[in-house]
């Protein structure tokens, strides 16, 4: 396996989709969307309730967690600190 070292790389290529209008299509859905208003069935009624996709006490949850490994990383610092300062005090002093 020789050893290039003024070798210049291949370009690099990607992969591209054109995107397209499909004109049909969307005169189509104009049209479907105004009969759906015309005869009062439509997908975003006004009149429902917004419904949250949080349960109830779901974050109080997350935040509790969060505070705990906050506390317990703030822990497991402290002992590697203390042990550090046992280690090199022992290596100076002893």
């Amino acid at each position: 396996m020789a050893i290039k070292f003024l070798h210049t790389p291949r370009n690099k290529k990607f992969k591209f989709k054109p995107r397209y209008y499909d004109e049909q299509k969307e005169e189509l859905e104009k049209r479907v969307e105004q009969i759906k208003k015309e005869m009062g069935v439509s997908d975003d009624d006004p009149d429902k309730p917004y419904v949250s996709g949080i349960r109830k006490g779901e974050m109080r949850g997350y935040f509790k967690k969060n505070i705990e490994q906050k506390r317990k990383s703030t822990m497991r610092l402290i002992v590697i600190l203390v042990v550090l300062i046992a280690a090199i005090y022992f290596l100076l002093y002893f």
